[in-house]
């Protein structure tokens, strides 16, 4: 029966071999699909049973012979509102979407941003697909772009789904296919022009809506690669790849070297006045771009279920696309 269908029960008795452990990490041998942390939950609620007696500890010892039981509630229903919004979805199943963003769309609802997000969007396409994730009747974000950033994620429908895709991203692809490509315009060209970008990142002290680069050790480790594809008078095509994920990881990185992306208002102002030195028609691209040049344009990973690895590509969206021909015109 699958995990987080309405009532339902799974049951199981401790192998003689298993020995004595926790009920918890007991419980997670024997329904792996349930992460340990969500059969905590369910303990300390009361809905495990160890020969028909409710227990309400994680800690508790059980050993070989003990029959166990688990109800697994209905998943609650989410506390964002689903709204019907228009989706680009290149691959879906029972598990798992791929959702190829627009810029302009907030991944989560936050203070501000309550509505019209894609979590929103996801409440409504997915509808009783998605089984819940801890319970609750939710989309599993297991990464993120930023609101101006368009580009391809990938978004679980269930607790195992999350804890596999989340597994894969925690630990950089280092166990897997995980695959993250960007593509970026940057003010100049970047020397050499192929490169790994190794600084540590955190929440800046004089602006909290600013990431900076800190001493190592200080913040989070964060390494981009990148590769200039196309150079131009006043900037460059550049291609770059995610080794960590971090936010506005790219972004802060590009501009720590001297390189900020095209039309980025938070770490590229200083060079807001090099616009003025574009052709016309590329600096008209730019005004009508409005948001950072960057696009996740690929994305690759192991099937949480299965094992598979897909790959996805999206192209640039027009309005990128636009300025990419004017610039090289």
């Amino acid at each position: 029966m699958q995990a987080g269908a309405a009532g339902s029960e799974r049951q199981g008795v401790v192998a003689a071999e298993a020995g004595t452990a926790r009920l918890d990490r007991t419980l997670a041998l024997m329904f792996p699909d349930l992460s340990r942390a969500r059969l905590q939950d369910l303990v300390r609620a009361g809905q495990v049973r160890r020969d028909g007696a409710v227990v309400r500890d994680p800690a508790l010892k059980v050993g070989p012979g003990a029959a166990l039981a688990v109800t697994i509630p209905e998943a609650a229903p989410a506390i964002p509102q689903g709204e019907a919004l228009a989706l680009a979805i290149p691959y879906e199943d029972d598990d798992l979407v791929v959702v190829d963003k627009p810029a302009g769309l907030v991944v989560h609802p936050a203070p501000g941003h309550e509505g019209g997000t894609l979590v929103n969007a996801l409440l409504a396409h997915c509808g009783d697909s998605l089984s819940g994730i801890g319970g609750v009747r939710r989309p599993g974000i297991v990464h993120r772009l930023d609101k101006d950033t368009s580009g391809l994620m990938v978004v679980a429908k269930n607790d195992a789904a999350h804890r596999g895709l989340a597994a894969q991203f925690a630990d950089h692809g280092r166990s897997g296919p995980l695959e993250r490509a960007y593509l970026a315009l940057a003010w100049g060209i970047p020397e050499p022009a192929r490169g790994t970008i190794t600084a540590d990142l955190a929440r800046s002290r004089y602006n909290r809506e600013k990431i900076a680069v800190v001493r190592p050790g200080e913040g989070r480790h964060a390494v981009t690669h990148y590769a200039v594809e196309a150079r131009y008078a006043e900037a460059s095509l550049v291609r770059c790849r995610l080794e960590t994920g971090r936010t506005h990881q790219i972004r802060v990185h590009l501009a720590h070297i001297g390189h900020p992306l095209l039309g980025d208002a938070v770490y590229g102002g200083a060079f807001k006045t090099k616009a003025a030195r574009l052709p016309d028609e590329a600096r008209a691209a730019l005004v009508a771009l409005d948001r950072q040049a960057l696009h996740a344009g690929l994305l690759g990973f192991a099937h949480p279920r299965t094992g598979e690895h897909l790959r996805f590509e999206s192209p640039a969206p027009a309005e990128l696309a636009r300025l990419v021909a004017a610039l090289a015109a």
